[in-house]
């Protein structure tokens, strides 16, 4: 064992990965950065900037944290997933269902009960689809999402189908802050405490000890299987954590819309979230922030440049974060810094 001194807390697996040089660089980063309140910095100057974009505002931070969820069980356990939508969905109609029927309705306990549903639904799969790995294993998560969207379609006595649940009562939070439709002031700060929380949760598991397994279950399971660590336990509680996230974000974005539908359950959500961490760098914390706001800030101007072939411009995009950028756009990012800091360096 090395002569310095392990992080409090870190026996056994999780010890020999705190030995390793890119482990205790991990654990040094734990601390808040200068520059890290930025986001939520922009976010606040955001409400006050643009008061009329606040229904935009609220869908971006509501898929920042959907695809914070996904950067958890792909980006740091190395769990290939196209079928995170089945997570969203079923935070989503829990939230939807509880309104509609006036069974509990109350916001911040049904987003609760919203992250328990979510994250039975993500338990029970994973410890099903979480004995396979690669093509197999992102086809049945994919076939999961898919299963529960014809289920919810043909549940239309509960609901609704193809329509949805429309018209949610959706009651004042603490009483008080009203769900306003017309001027969404209340659900863009609800949203944005919602992301504040979720992020906090995030950061901490990643930068603890189980985080640092993640990743070295994604690097090298062989190696953590030889150390004695529970990888399939551990990928399945990341799993459920992570769909337990993405039913908050699911629930939210019910609870902002005053209204559910097959939508969320849909392919076209689930690849859209996988394209936004592709698109920011996945495995980076902050790939979500990025990815999201590039591709939503993208798709809301192109959408109005090119009404009818928007999705080429975005498409083209891609292409070219596939070919020159593999670490996204925070990637291009870090690599000009290095090489900026590496001119400055005399030589």
């Amino acid at each position: 064992m090395s002569a310095t001194a392990a992080p409090s807390g870190l026996t056994g697996p999780a010890l020999e990965l705190s030995e390793h040089p890119a482990a205790r660089m991990l654990i040094g980063r734990h601390r808040l950065r200068w520059w890290e309140p930025t986001p939520w910095i922009l976010a606040i100057a955001f409400y006050f900037a643009f008061p009329s974009y606040l229904g935009f505002g609220t869908d971006l931070l509501i898929t920042i944290l959907f695809a914070l969820s996904l950067d958890l069980a792909l980006g740091y356990a190395g769990i290939l997933t196209l079928g995170h939508a089945a997570f969203f969905g079923a935070g989503a109609y829990t939230v939807g269902l509880l309104a509609f029927n006036g069974v509990w309705s109350e916001p911040i306990t049904s987003l609760i009960l919203a992250a328990v549903v979510a994250a039975v639904v993500g338990f029970a799969s994973g410890l099903v689809l979480l004995r396979t790995t690669g093509l197999t294993l992102l086809m049945l998560t994919l076939c999961t999402m898919l299963l529960l969207e014809e289920g919810a379609n043909m549940a239309h006595e509960y609901t609704g189908g193809f329509d949805g649940l429309p018209s949610l009562s959706i009651p004042p939070i603490f009483g008080i802050f009203e769900f306003n439709p017309l001027y969404p002031h209340t659900q863009y700060i609800y949203s944005l405490v919602v992301l504040f929380v979720g992020f906090l949760l995030v950061r901490a598991l990643i930068y603890s000890p189980f985080g640092q397994s993640l990743t070295g279950i994604r690097e090298n399971m062989l190696r953590m299987h030889a150390v004695g660590s529970p990888v399939r336990w551990r990928l399945v509680t990341c799993y459920t954590i992570s769909a337990a996230i993405a039913g908050v974000a699911g629930g939210l974005w019910a609870q902002t819309n005053a209204y559910v539908n097959l939508t969320t359950l849909s392919l076209d959500r689930a690849a859209t979230v996988f394209i936004i961490l592709i698109l920011g760098g996945y495995g980076r914390l902050y790939g979500a922030f990025v990815g999201a706001v590039a591709y939503m800030v993208l798709s809301h101007f192109l959408a109005r440049v090119y009404p009818t072939a928007w999705q080429l411009g975005l498409g083209l995009l891609l292409v070219v974060i596939a070919l020159f950028a593999r670490n996204g756009i925070l990637g291009i990012s870090e690599s000009l810094w290095r090489r900026i800091q590496t001119m400055r360096r005399p030589s």
